[in-house]
């Protein structure tokens, strides 16, 4: 992969957004990582300038899958990952139905933010790739359409 990966994280305990930034950006310093308290100044941050949302579950006002839902709305295949300490069986299966990219639970230790970079970079890696095919598939597209009026062209004037 090329670049630094931009990520927005969302949580509402402004000390666990520092500690993951700081982990994320010690990862192989790839990740750029901006910071949101609440699901509404999050989405106003959604400007095109990120690659990756991760969210806490339970917040104030929005929680983690009603902000999915409003991110899919202006973003529809924006990676997603909903990183919460309270994970249960229910939660997850109402992420993976409403289209979470990934779903992790918070756990003790510094391996956690090594699954999570990984997990970051696996769902950037397939976004890119995803739109790299979108853009060659509309530039062929162009490509063939110029042929193709070149080819029916019977003069200059056509041309």
């Amino acid at each position: 992969m090329e670049g630094s990966i931009r990520v927005l994280h969302v949580d509402d305990e402004p000390d666990f957004l520092d500690l993951v930034a700081t982990m994320l950006e010690d990862e192989g310093g790839r990740f750029v990582v901006e910071t949101a308290t609440t699901a509404s100044e999050a989405l106003k941050k959604l400007d095109g300038a990120v690659d990756c949302v991760v969210s806490d579950f339970e917040m104030p006002g929005l929680d983690g899958l009603e902000l999915l839902a409003a991110v899919r709305e202006e973003e529809p295949n924006l990676p997603f990952i909903l990183y919460t300490a309270r994970g249960s069986e229910s939660i997850a299966s109402e992420a993976i139905s409403s289209g979470v990219t990934d779903y992790l639970e918070k756990a003790g230790g510094t391996e956690q933010y090594t699954v999570l970079a990984n997990r970051i970079e696996n769902a950037v890696e397939q976004y890119w790739a995803e739109r790299r095919a979108a853009t060659l598939d509309r530039i062929r597209s162009t490509v063939r359409d110029v042929n193709q009026a070149l080819v029916r062209s019977r003069n200059r004037a056509d041309l």
